[in-house]
């Protein structure tokens, strides 16, 4: 059972359409249709205190994302005016412009950071079709940029990095489009470039957001991926390091499209948002079944349910606050 802790009034004048926790879970980050970037302080007491107003974007900014505190307190947010904004805290409650990435042609749509074992690297994704990897490189101090081009066609909607393991030496990450097909990253160290390894066909619409589970061993990879097909998508990969062999199953069919899929931590729970409203948490049990255990809708506590989400309205809610490491 899964209650509602808290609610946050952001005073973001239009929809809010992401919100996530830093590494220690201090602070919030939320991203609105008004522009805006907000950051919270959150107390033990459950208090939330407005510290930043960060302005720069001049359209509805989509995604917000939280580099590792080891490269210090970063932020990278994207937005429909084509821009990629890295915003560092200088100092306690002082906000300022890191770096301004412009080189998408259209929305761009996703951002990722990388484990930060591989550095300091930004997957960003883009409605102009191609996908870019921004990587500071400090000997230099600056940033360095690659980009993917026509990695999906009509445009790419989520980007997710993969974990980091010892054992493997490629850096890769998993991308969802419009061409209703999830795709493989990884580095070709020997081309020094990025390379398609898999492409993943199982959803009849477009892929709204794919999530690379947290490691699960050396052996397992699962990746979730959600459409609107209104079906989410649990793709497993049992042969180690290398494998292409990926297996699709189908998590749930719900009700209405799903927008948003996040993993927890320990990466044995999902979470699922979608145009009904709800968050729901799935978890797989011993047998590898996939169960419902819990939904939360909008302005309510959790309430236990064994089915899919009920229909419902309104727009879809963020899940990065909810599931995500």
């Amino acid at each position: 059972m899964v209650s509602l802790e808290s609610t946050v009034d952001t005073g973001h004048d239009e929809m809010i359409h992401d919100a996530a926790m830093d590494y220690y879970g201090r602070k919030l980050a939320t991203c609105s249709s008004d522009r805006s970037v907000k950051i919270f302080e959150m107390s033990e007491n459950g208090v939330q205190t407005l510290v930043a107003d960060l302005k720069g974007h001049e359209g509805p900014v989509w995604q917000v994302g939280w580099a590792n505190p080891k490269y210090g307190t970063i932020l990278a947010s994207c937005s429909y005016d084509r821009k990629v904004i890295l915003w560092r805290e200088d100092s306690p409650g002082r906000w300022n412009r890191l770096y301004e990435y412009t080189g998408h042609d259209s929305s761009v749509n996703s951002v990722s950071w990388a484990p930060h074992e591989l550095g300091l690297a930004l997957a960003c994704g883009s409605s102009d079709g191609a996908i870019s990897i921004l990587t500071y490189i400090d000997s230099a101090n600056n940033w360095k940029a690659e980009k993917i081009p026509n990695a999906h066609t009509i445009g790419c909607n989520a980007v997710s990095w993969a974990p980091y393991l010892f054992q493997q030496t490629e850096r890769r990450f998993v991308s969802g489009g419009c061409d209703n097909l999830v795709k493989i990253w990884k580095y070709d160290h020997k081309e020094s470039k990025w390379v398609e390894e898999c492409k993943l066909e199982a959803h009849s619409d477009w892929v709204r957001d794919v999530a690379w589970a947290p490691s699960l061993g050396v052996n397992r990879s699962v990746i979730a991926s959600c459409s609107q097909d209104r079906r989410v998508i649990i793709w497993s990969n049992d042969g180690g390091v290398g494998s292409t062999s990926w297996t699709p199953r189908t998590l749930n069919t719900f009700d209405d499209v799903v927008w948003h899929v996040s993993w927890s931590v320990s990466g044995n729970m999902l979470a699922v948002s979608g145009g009904d409203n709800k968050v729901t948490l799935w978890k797989e049990t011993l047998d590898s079944q996939w169960v419902n255990i819990s939904d939360v809708s909008k302005g309510q506590g959790a309430s236990q349910s064994s089915g899919p989400a009920q229909t419902g309205t309104g727009p879809p809610l963020p899940v990065a606050a909810v599931g995500s490491s």
